[in-house]
């Protein structure tokens, strides 16, 4: 397959009344409907003037409309512009603005977000559409990034980029299949529920798409569905833990769990409760599916906080100063507006990573999350994982506040019961003294990005 739109004619013809997408609450879609409901927005998109190099931004929550809306984008040679519906004016207007979307597709609820623009309303599929030729090499996505520590940026997706990370989800580990039901919790905005939608036409899955992760009903919903296979990353893995045990814990199909950064330290855990492997695995809005864990060395690596060795597509390679570069086919097309990111050919990730003397990667920490203190480098990464594993916290960010004597200090921020007391003991007996915090903050939340990592960037580093 070379593009989204020959993916889908093939999916529906090899499995037309098998379901494509369960939504929850929503809709169910078989691979036929799919096909025919695309086809119809497309040509009511088409009617409204929506044409080849167009970007129509979406602002929409887990429905059946925004994975079927890209699918019709695609038909045209337009891109999707995704919007978090946790956005408000300023982010929002970024996007849009950024991006040059000549129209926005929302709700009534948001329309009040976009007062330079005009929505397109009551979008509903219309007969009559015939299929132009597709570029494969079309971008199909701007995607922007989660803005951990700057503005978010546009990158631009191809159909090659979709099939590449897609597809070695299929022909590679987990080897997804027609009977696998994977399921994601994530927003659409994100690339998750996005390379779930093409995984699944690929391999002929079903997949479930949830309203939103809720950890008290995750594991119910899992079972319900009978789900075989899904992906989590960020906070989630401890807020599943945080949850009651229960006697139907065991109680499911799910054969595979891959996240990014499960906590080392509860990894076991994480097994043990619910009785299935989970595989560590990296990967970036930029360049896919990178890096994972298989079968073949997961029991030597739990816990060990390894992300594994490169995918089959990927080259990998640590700089001289210790940052991870990536190369190979299916990444993006570059940053809108940007210049091109890379370095003779690979893409810097800003991630510090070293390679063990069998290829397989460990991070480090972030190249712009290094914290400078009496002349000694801290990774933030590394004080968060220490913190992280208190059985009194839920979250932890750990950031560098400007100190005249020192250069930086340390200052973390925490979710949870513990004290700073009992956290700056903790550190103390597990860590060098000149990474032990210095200061702390408590909060009952912390300002999370579209993927569920910490955004440092809202975080005040002014010293208490």
């Amino acid at each position: 397959m070379t593009d989204l739109v020959e993916l889908l004619e093939r999916a529906a013809t090899t499995w037309p009344d098998r379901v494509a997408w369960r939504f929850d609450p929503g809709q169910t879609l078989t691979f036929a409907q799919v096909k025919e409901r695309t086809e119809g927005y497309a040509q009511a998109l088409r009617s409204r003037g929506i044409k080849a190099g167009d970007r129509v931004a979406v602002m929409l929550p887990n429905q059946a409309e925004f994975p079927l809306l890209w699918l019709a984008l695609a038909r045209l040679g337009a891109a999707l512009v995704p919007i978090n519906v946790k956005y408000r004016s300023a982010d929002a207007a970024h996007v849009v603005s950024d991006s040059g979307a000549v129209a926005v597709i929302t709700t009534e609820e948001f329309r009040p977000l976009f007062p330079e623009i005009v929505p397109l309303e009551s979008l509903t599929p219309e007969p009559g559409f015939e299929q132009g030729e597709v570029d494969p090499h079309a971008i199909v996505n701007v995607q922007y990034t989660s803005g951990t520590t700057g503005s978010p940026k546009g990158c631009l997706l191809s159909h090659n980029y979709w099939l590449t990370l897609a597809g070695s989800l299929h022909f590679e580990f987990p080897h997804l299949e027609a009977t696998d039901v994977m399921l994601t919790a994530q927003p659409f905005s994100y690339i998750d529920p996005q390379w779930n939608v093409v995984a699944a036409l690929i391999s002929g899955a079903e997949l479930v798409v949830l309203d939103g992760f809720h950890p008290s009903t995750f594991w119910a919903e899992v079972r319900r569905h009978r789900v075989t296979y899904f992906y989590c990353l960020g906070a989630m893995p401890n807020l599943l833990l945080a949850m009651p045990p229960g006697e139907k814990d065991r109680d499911h199909s799910v054969r595979v769990v891959q996240c990014s950064a499960i906590p080392p330290a509860r990894h076991a855990e994480l097994e043990e409760r619910w009785g299935v492997p989970w595989y560590e695995a990296f990967g970036m809005t930029e360049t896919g599916a990178d890096i994972r864990v298989t079968p073949r060395e997961h029991d030597e690596l739990v816990g060990t906080g390894c992300l594994g060795r490169p995918a089959t597509h990927r080259d990998v390679m640590i700089s001289d100063d210790g940052e991870l570069m990536l190369k190979g086919p299916g990444m993006f097309d570059g940053y809108l507006g940007h210049p091109p990111p890379w370095r003779d050919g690979w893409f810097p990730t800003g991630d510090l990573a070293r390679m063990d003397e069998q290829g397989r990667i460990y991070l480090l920490g972030r190249l712009k999350d290094m914290i400078r203190r009496s002349g000694e480098n801290i990774a933030a990464v590394e004080v968060e994982q220490v913190i992280m594993e208190h059985p009194g916290v839920r979250l932890a960010a750990v950031v560098g506040v400007p100190d005249e004597i020192r250069g930086e200090e340390v200052l973390a921020y925490v979710v949870g019961s513990a004290t700073a007391d009992d956290l700056r003991e903790w550190c103390s007996e597990r860590l060098a003294a000149f990474k032990v915090p210095r200061y702390w903050r408590f909060a009952d939340e912390l300002p999370m990005t579209p993927s569920e990592r910490v955004a440092k960037k809202l975080l005040d580093r002014s010293a208490p």
